[in-house]
């Protein structure tokens, strides 16, 4: 049977507990186990969808068209797999499928209750995926915190879990370890209060990760071990790291896995970690490596994880070619407040225009992708990003006056950017976005092509809007090319401006399929100009 591998948090959210899932999953590849991941969020939500990146963060993007949480970006990047909506489990998902169940009569008259008929529902899907999956070993990650009302019946539901299958089932759970400045001490009763809540609903960690801003001490190791009833050895360390691709290093150097696999009677195959040190080396700041300074516009740059996926696949571009990334975060507000602000971007060597949606910080956006055109400057557009950049150029190379989206206004009179007409019939019946993984065909003799070296791609994407095919001749007339489009509905991907060092911008999201072993190439495109303009100087 597929061992399950159940990840908890506790003390405070933002721990990093999908950073620890991902990094678990990479270790236990390195020994030569394939792994898969699913992700519970307490929620009633069906998805993240509708969920404001400024308060929960990036929405990811599924090649099935799922949204999802931020975390699923961290399986992806550190162990290359491609997961489906199915791996995201929501308490909107769960009481949806009991509640259409209890409606066809499959209960045949039984009271409908949280146990058994939630956590049921819970175990059926968790066990039904790990078949579908087959993978040697399944990671869960359970939301939110230990204590918190939502995560009752996913807690219960996996304590029966264990109760079913011993031996097959490990949990490990992500707790804080400050050190208070004053003291200068690592506390560790935050863990003990976090266990204890633990063990009321009927669930002993097998094994702890301490999160702390320093490794933990032997003795702060031994005093947890003491009193939370683990192994010492059980009693893991995380402490802040440079960066989050180094997790899976400290793990590996706390013999992490060898426990994991010792619990479940598994043998390590013979493999190791060295591409993945060298790759994390390569991201970390040295004086003797060169920089390059990226401009990240957009407009929730005030929280960072709403862009998580971009900055990562800047790093992963940096470490292919051994440069150290530095991100400037900007907010296209102050560009439209002040337009002589644009002298930030003077010293900077590629500009990205990120995704988003409504007409906040637009304007912003488009003096931003004006300033790159006619200052050279590499750049990136990204899913809305594009839409700006054919906006920008509509007006001031075409000279298509008010030319925009009617996302942003209805009334323009150059709707450079709208619902297709096939669509219209579609969302007025409650029709949804295009998401999901689609193809793009590459024109010959086109920098999209180069980048990606080959005709036929797929990337992922989230948007309604698009080009309107009423202006396409226009555009390409004054030198606008449509290096990429989709092979059956002709629906414009990629943009580009050939006398330019690098100037793309597409309408899927690159950054959702980027890796540290396998990074995105449009990025790859931006960081090599980038490094070209830098060394220029």
């Amino acid at each position: 049977m597929v061992k399950i591998i159940v990840v908890t948090g506790g003390v405070m959210s933002g721990l990093g507990k999908g950073i620890a899932t991902a990094s678990i999953g990479r270790i236990l590849q390195s020994k030569g186990y394939t792994v898969s991941a699913i992700k519970i969020d307490p929620y009633l939500n069906q998805d993240a969808g509708t969920m404001n990146p400024i308060e929960h963060g990036e929405v990811f993007v599924l090649d099935d068209g799922g949204e999802v949480d931020m975390d699923f970006g961290h399986y992806s990047r550190f162990l290359n797999i491609d997961l489906t909506n199915e791996h995201n489990i929501t308490t909107g998902k769960i009481y949806k499928r009991v509640m259409e169940k209890e409606r066809r009569g499959d209960y045949l008259g039984q009271t409908v209750q949280v146990i058994p008929h939630v956590t049921n529902e819970v175990k059926l899907w968790i066990k039904e995926l790990a078949k579908k999956d087959g993978v040697d070993i399944l990671i869960v990650e359970v939301g939110g915190t230990t204590g918190d009302i939502e995560n009752l019946p996913f807690l219960e539901a996996i304590r029966q879990m264990k109760a079913e299958e011993p031996g097959n089932v490990l949990f490990v759970h992500l707790t804080l370890v400050p050190a208070l400045t004053v003291v200068g001490e690592q506390k560790t009763k935050p863990t003990q209060h976090s266990v204890k809540m633990l063990r009321e609903v009927g669930i002993d960690p097998d094994i702890i990760i301490g999160r702390s801003e320093e490794a933990l001490s032997q003795s702060t190791k031994k005093k947890i071990s003491l009193f939370c009833n683990v192994k010492e050895e059980s009693v893991i360390s995380s402490p802040d790291c440079e960066t989050i691709y180094e997790v899976p290093l400290v793990f590996e150097k706390e013999k992490l896995s060898e426990t994991i696999l010792r619990r479940f009677r598994l043998t390590a195959k013979d493999t190791d970690l060295k591409n993945w040190k060298k790759l994390v080396n390569r991201i970390k700041e040295s004086s003797d490596k060169p920089t390059v300074r990226i401009a990240i516009t957009g407009k929730y740059t005030r929280l960072h994880d709403a862009y998580v996926s971009v900055l990562e696949s800047l790093k992963h571009a940096g470490a292919h070619y051994n440069i150290f990334i530095e991100p400037v975060w900007i907010e296209t507000d102050e560009f439209e407040k002040d337009a002589s602000r644009l002298k930030k971007l003077e010293d900077i060597d590629g500009i990205v225009v990120p995704g988003g949606f409504g007409s906040r910080g637009t304007e912003g956006k488009i003096l931003a992708i004006k300033y790159a055109r006619e200052n050279k400057i590499p750049f990136l557009g990204l899913c809305y990003g594009m839409q700006l950049a054919t906006i920008e150029y509509a007006r001031n190379v075409c000279g298509l006056e008010n030319a925009n989206s009617t996302e942003i206004d209805k009334d323009t009179p150059h709707p450079v950017i709208d619902i297709l007409p096939e669509q219209k019939e579609i969302d007025s019946m409650g029709g949804t976005m295009r998401l999901g993984a689609y193809q793009t065909k590459l024109g010959k003799n086109t920098k999209a092509r180069d980048v990606y070296t080959k005709e036929l791609i797929s990337e992922r994407h989230r948007h309604r809007y698009e080009v309107n095919p009423a202006y396409i001749q226009k555009l390409e007339e004054k030198g606008l090319s449509f290096s990429g489009r989709h092979p059956e509905r002709d629906l414009m991907e990629i943009i580009e401006l050939e006398e330019h060092p690098y100037f793309l911008a597409s309408q899927f999201h690159p950054e959702f399929k980027s890796s540290l072993e396998r990074p995105a190439p449009l990025f790859l495109g931006l960081i090599n100009a980038a490094q070209e303009r830098r060394r220029a100087g």
